[in-house]
């Protein structure tokens, strides 16, 4: 599907999202944030596509607009069906089926594509998507399994994740709040919030060779108008209060990530901390 018809489908597709009903306006900006990386990446018609970290299904929405009825989308996550605030994953993933996109998705929870008892046809899939979701493993080096394991169930690789090199001084915020989650969870206080691992576009694509993907050049996608620095903000403010997270720490790291919550309390807003840049790149 073009870019031009799949933006013009955005309304449609952010109103099946069950979040949709909570705040549709802050629905309608992630999906057409979403529909601006699928029309990057060309995902054609009747393209078979496994999701790795689906959450909620806002990418899996478009993507599934993307494929037509002819496609189909494995959504995975390792995540319970439980997990989730205030929508959890298991009442979007109901709340999708329900709608005329529901039949071209197959959800799966709580499926570790690690885990040896899970398994695909070799080349089963035309497309693999990993988007917003790669901060979320425990390490790069689950990361890098995770990247091997798929080449061999997908042709194409397409990956979206947040740029940690910042284009403007009020993307700081975002930045800081995100650098302090991976130094409380790199200092051995592990939770379940979005952020772990933190890692750089430079990283990703040091990965990538050697778990046989071969990227493309990638491209900066638009963030304009998504909310998600006011979200990790809000996060990472919640865990620095966490006094059982921050006893975990190490004396040393905890008074690194003290030392960076007062920069980032003297940079944040109440609202409108404007979000980091994202790359988007494709691999075969």
């Amino acid at each position: 599907m073009n870019k031009t018809d799949l933006m013009a489908k955005a309304p449609s597709i952010a109103a099946a999202m069950a979040a949709a009903e909570v705040s549709p306006d802050v629905q309608l900006a992630q999906t057409r944030y979403r529909a601006a990386l699928v029309s990057s990446w060309g995902i054609p018609i009747g393209a078979s596509v496994l999701e790795v970290g689906c959450g909620q299904g806002d990418m899996t929405a478009v993507l599934a607009e993307a494929v037509g009825p002819q496609g189909r989308v494995v959504a995975v996550d390792i995540a319970d069906p439980s997990y989730g605030s205030p929508v959890t994953l298991g009442q979007s993933a109901e709340h999708l089926r329900a709608t005329p996109l529901g039949s071209r998705i197959d959800f799966r929870f709580g499926l570790d594509v690690l885990d040896e008892a899970v398994t695909f046809p070799d080349s089963g899939f035309d497309y693999a998507v990993l988007a917003h979701c790669s901060w979320y493993f425990a390490s790069l080096d689950q990361l890098r399994q995770t990247l091997a394991r798929v080449r061999h169930w997908a042709r194409s690789l397409c990956f979206a994740e947040w740029d940690l090199t910042t284009r403007s001084a009020d993307q700081l915020p975002h930045l800081l709040s995100v650098l302090i989650q991976g130094h409380i969870e790199a200092g051995g206080s592990r939770g379940e919030g979005n952020v772990r691992t933190p890692f750089s576009h430079e990283s990703l694509l040091r990965v990538l060779p050697a778990t046989g993907w071969a990227p493309a050049p990638g491209q900066a996608i638009d963030t304009t108008g998504l909310q998600d620095g006011d979200w990790e903000v809000a996060a990472c403010t919640a865990l620095l209060e966490n006094d059982d997270r921050m006893a975990e720490l190490p004396q040393a790291v905890r008074d690194l990530v003290l030392s960076q919550a007062d920069v980032l309390r003297s940079l944040a807003k109440d609202r409108g901390n404007t979000p980091l840049p994202a790359y988007s790149l494709t691999a075969l």
